[in-house]
């Protein structure tokens, strides 16, 4: 074995921790301290929900509603599971790889795994503060945009043309992408339901988690546009400004704490008019300076001819595909396999075999956006 350095040998010889009094520690040294008693289980967080959440929100019971039944978990609620096998699928870990509006984004610039993230925080916050399920609101935020292809919203437009109902993320994330993890039926009928455009969730988790999607990416994509130099800060219109302030921390702000204000009062999951006026603004101050600029224009096309060979490549070729893909799911229905594939790739997955099999030149692929750009 080469010679260790000694930073390495004091980790490995952290290996076994630090036994005391029949207890192991992490640590060598003995830290803080908690009354000793029993577990704080499933059980007794279930008895919590239902006594201190508010009427209407959801509460956990047992295993959950699941398609196929399971026996309840002794430490964790059923929602509490689903997002720990969201956080755990390879679903979600291929987010990191997915656009969010920028492909090949820089160091500081969202991908679609970071806003899951920022959804979450934003729906987090709303759901405690209106003492909905914060479980069942993070499951749904963290699994939410999973049925998202690889090169952003262009994805949907590329796989219309080879389903007859149409591709949206939402229910193509709930009902094929995360159906291998059985999540309760509230969790993917929130995934399923998140976009404006849906029916309305079945649960108010569901709809914060709506309420969460828009307020974190329309102050989170104007912050990467501002970043990147496509608009100025002063160019942000009068009445974002003047109701929710400039900068992404002010208008989370405001944003979350109308949702809880308007919410509590009404009875209703919502916002009061003039918040409302001002993220519609936002909205759509980055849909006709960001989402629909010229280079994003061509982004998007150049990410529709991509995917829409991959597809046709795939279907004509289904040996090719790996053999959770291929096999019997192919020989039945050969374009849905190479169509459920292709969705699950990351950007530069997608584009790689662009080059490989389809022969594209490098240099008409989607390009990322700097400042210099």
């Amino acid at each position: 074995m080469a010679d260790l350095n000694s930073r390495t040998i004091a980790w490995a010889q952290t290996m076994a921790g630090y036994s005391e009094s029949g207890l192991v520690r992490c640590h060598a040294v003995p830290g803080s301290s908690m009354a000793s008693g029993s577990v704080v289980g499933r059980e007794q967080r279930e008895a919590w929900e239902r006594e201190y959440l508010r009427p209407g929100a959801t509460v956990a019971v047992g295993a959950g509603e699941r398609a196929v039944p399971e026996s309840a978990d002794a430490e964790r609620t059923c929602f509490e599971r689903d997002r720990d096998r969201i956080v755990h699928s390879s679903a979600f870990r291929r987010l990191a790889g997915k656009t969010q509006v920028v492909v090949f984004p820089t160091d500081h610039e969202r991908t679609r795994l970071t806003h899951a993230l920022e959804v979450a925080q934003v729906a987090t916050s709303i759901a405690r503060g209106l003492g909905a399920n914060v479980s069942l609101a993070e499951a749904i935020a963290l699994g939410h945009d999973c049925g998202h292809g690889p090169g952003g919203h262009a994805s949907e437009e590329a796989f219309d043309a080879f389903l007859a109902e149409g591709y949206d993320h939402g229910p193509w994330g709930a009902d094929v992408v995360l159906t291998g993890l059985n999540l309760c039926t509230q969790t993917l009928d929130g995934i399923r339901n998140h976009s404006w455009s849906r029916p309305t969730p079945g649960t108010i988790e569901g709809e914060i988690v709506s309420w969460a999607d828009r307020i974190a990416y329309c102050a989170h994509d104007l912050e990467d546009a501002v970043a990147a130099g496509i608009v100025a800060a002063d160019e942000i219109p009068a009445v974002v400004v003047e109701v929710v302030g400039r900068s992404r921390h002010e208008q989370l702000g405001v944003f979350v704490r109308a949702v809880i204000d308007a919410s509590a009062a009404s009875g209703a999951i919502g916002m009061s008019p003039g918040p409302a006026e001002a993220l519609a603004a936002l909205r759509n101050f980055n849909y006709e300076r960001i989402y629909t600029r010229d280079e994003s224009v061509a982004q998007s096309a150049a990410v529709i001819s991509v995917l829409q060979g991959l597809v046709e490549y795939f279907a004509e070729n289904p040996a090719a595909l790996p053999s959770d893909f291929g096999g019997e799911k192919a020989k039945v229905d050969p374009l849905r396999a190479a169509l459920t594939y292709v969705a699950g790739m990351t950007d530069r997955f997608a584009f790689n075999n662009a080059v490989r099999l389809l022969g594209w030149d490098p240099g008409r692929l989607p390009k990322g956006i700097g400042r210099n750009s």
